[in-house]
């Protein structure tokens, strides 16, 4: 009997000893009093501390200002509280740097936004003086709702390996998988934004409770919401969330596999190359398709979600088309098809030609001009979105809808009628073809290039 007690009463302790070892562990970042553990970097705004929250107070003439921790962290969870002042931008850092080498030690990394304007962007990824926008808020656009203005915001992030996530006031908002060797481990800082207006200055944004997780992740972080979209970052991987919705590479990042000349059975000898996971056209002082030509896929495609990375050099013209049927124009020039237009709208004069502005970035060339609200990265890579469902077509330029439109009606053949397209019989009304990327004779890139077929 007393054996039996023994057995029991170790197993007992076991237990509670496994479920206090199983728990997170939180440690409170900022002690309520003072700057213990913080430094400030960057620019001249200042911080105070009042009735037990951090408040920074917007300064004309001074670059973003950060208050870091001095500890660095690489994976965690961080909860804090924030209440920002309308018409002042402001986000939280993290996994976040500042080095001499990079920048005479700008800060970079990892922003949470906080964004109390009408774009509504609050919770949304940004990639602070490095990518920029990785996860903007067009991207979930139903959690655009979770900001509460002049009221105090909860904060949740999740940095667990490649993974992380964002919430505000409970609701997801970002979710990015991403393998940047400098972005796994970095302080967390706070952010007072460069103010642009004369009558932002003075203006105030706050943080509280500020408390850090870095034990135990995996039994307590949140669980997957595969209803959220995921970007993966990962440059040329499909990730499984991904493979579950149906993406495939459409370049695998390495070979010329899957591709071919536009007018030829096997990839061009010439006028392109892969260098590091990145698909390049060469210049050519801008001839079009005269040195290596146009590429196009070796399968045709009808119904499809698209997606292509590009990034362009100044003066570029490049092009991504669809429902190309490379028997038609074998001669000099392009092959034929719907064209979603790739152009540095500012140096290259076919932004001026056409009707319009109908040959500008975004646009579906010569035929339907590209929405105005549109935002574009001229240094860094931007991301086309061709949506083909039947005859309906939508252009995304960076997750914004640019173009809609559908093939196939009368608008559509009277705008096929009024453009260079009119002497080509049914101009877009092909039922499936081929995907192109052209060679227009100067410098674009390309990478991540994924298609889901409908």
């Amino acid at each position: 009997m007393k054996t039996k007690k023994i057995v029991w009463f170790s197993l007992f302790l076991l237990i509670v000893m496994s479920s206090a070892f199983s728990q997170e562990k939180w440690e409170m970042l900022f002690n309520g009093k003072d700057f213990k553990g913080w430094s400030k970097i960057g620019g001249k705004a200042e911080y105070v501390i009042k009735d037990g929250a951090i408040i920074g107070i917007s300064k004309a003439g001074t670059p973003n200002t950060f208050l870091a921790t001095n500890k660095k962290y690489g994976d965690f969870i961080l909860e804090l509280e924030y209440k920002v002042e309308e018409g002042l931008n402001s986000g939280i850092q993290f996994r976040s740097q500042s080095r001499k080498e990079y920048k005479d030690g700008r800060v970079h990394g990892y922003q949470f936004e906080i964004d109390p304007s009408s774009r509504a962007w609050s919770g949304g990824i940004y990639d602070e003086a490095r990518r920029g926008w990785i996860y903007p808020m067009e991207k979930n656009p139903q959690a655009k709702v979770a900001y509460k203005p002049s009221q105090w915001n909860h904060v949740r992030i999740e940095a667990i390996g490649t993974s992380v996530r964002t919430w505000l006031n409970g609701i997801l908002c970002a979710s990015i998988l991403d393998n940047l060797p400098e972005a796994s481990n970095g302080f967390i800082a706070l952010q007072v934004h460069e103010i642009y207006k004369a009558e932002d200055e003075g203006k105030t944004v706050q943080w509280k409770d500020i408390k850090i997780c870095t034990t135990h992740l995996e039994s307590v972080k949140t669980p997957a919401e595969e209803t959220v979209y995921q970007a993966n970052c990962i440059d040329n991987t499909i990730s499984p969330m991904e493979e579950k919705q149906g993406w495939k590479l459409l370049w695998d990042g390495k070979t010329t596999a899957g591709w071919r000349a536009a007018k030829g059975t096997t990839f061009p000898s010439g006028g392109w190359a892969i260098e590091n996971g990145m698909l390049k056209v060469l210049n050519a002082a801008g001839a079009e398709s005269a040195n290596g030509g146009d590429i196009v896929t070796i399968k045709k495609y009808k119904n499809f979600e698209l997606t292509v990375d590009f990034k362009i050099t100044d003066g570029a013209n490049s092009g991504i088309k669809y429902f190309v049927d490379t028997n038609i124009n074998k001669g000099e020039g392009s092959s034929i098809g719907c064209e979603f237009q790739i152009l540095d709208d500012k140096k290259h004069p076919d932004a001026k030609m056409g009707v319009n502005g109908n040959r500008t970035l975004g646009s579906l060339y010569d035929l339907i001009t590209a929405s105005s609200d549109k935002f574009f990265r001229k240094s860094d890579f931007n991301t086309a979105r061709i949506v083909v469902n039947g005859s309906k077509v939508t252009h995304y330029l960076n997750d914004k809808i640019v173009v809609q439109y559908e093939r196939g009606t009368q608008m559509w053949r009277a705008l096929v009628a009024y453009s260079k397209y009119a002497k080509y019989p049914n101009f877009g009304e092909l039922e499936e073809g081929n995907i192109l990327l052209q060679d227009h004779g100067n410098e674009v890139i390309f990478k991540n290039i994924k298609i889901k077929e409908l």
